[in-house]
């Protein structure tokens, strides 16, 4: 038995959509219908698009700080830690290449709105950049940690990008090769889990 409550379901149903098909071309009613509420149902537990939104927000939020800590638990070396990050785009190739980046996509749509919900999903890019910078600063690398961390972000959104235009696995297995290589070369020769 799940332990979800509808309003659970309603916003891992959100999430989806405003994934494959955006938040601005995603409707009230193809919410409810992918949970199979009534509307009224769907009105108790969220007055508007934009609470849902921010639903969605908290909860991508929140599932990414969780992703975070289990890699903290399951890589003792922080350059493991940073792979892992980089391999999210063929962990979910299939997503990508169709979708984009779940996170990218989504700023990129609420910057265009110029929607009051931005900044709050922005901040899913500053929990990775964050996390980024921490790895690198746990490498010796303190003085150029948020520009390395910077980098595997942007880098990282540019693949998913043309991940997500030409749908090549070729190439972003390529690229995951190249910045593993890349992260290596900027890894302490003494260090030992080189």
């Amino acid at each position: 038995m799940s332990d979800k409550t509808t309003r659970d379901h309603i916003v891992e149903a959100a999430d989806q959509l405003f994934y494959q098909q955006g938040y601005e071309h995603t409707s009230f009613s193809d919410i409810a219908d992918a949970v199979q509420i009534s509307r009224g149902n769907f009105y108790y537990h969220f007055k508007s698009k934009d609470d849902i939104l921010d639903a969605v927000i908290d909860q991508r939020l929140a599932n990414t700080r969780k992703m975070l800590e289990r890699w903290e638990t399951e890589e003792d070396h922080p350059a493991d830690r940073i792979k892992r990050y980089i391999h999210i785009l063929l962990n979910n190739w299939s997503k990508i290449s169709y979708f984009g980046c779940p996170v990218g996509t989504l700023c990129t749509e609420l910057a265009k709105l110029n929607h009051t919900s931005q900044e709050e999903a922005s901040k899913i890019f500053t929990l990775f950049r964050t996390w980024l910078r921490q790895q690198f600063i746990l490498l010796g690398h303190k003085k150029e940690a948020d520009a390395l961390a910077m980098h595997v972000l942007a880098w990282s959104q540019g693949v998913a990008t043309l991940a997500s235009a030409f749908h090549d696995e070729k190439f972003v297995k390529k690229e995951l090769k190249q910045i593993c290589e890349w992260l290596e070369s900027t890894t302490p020769t003494d260090d030992p889990h080189k």
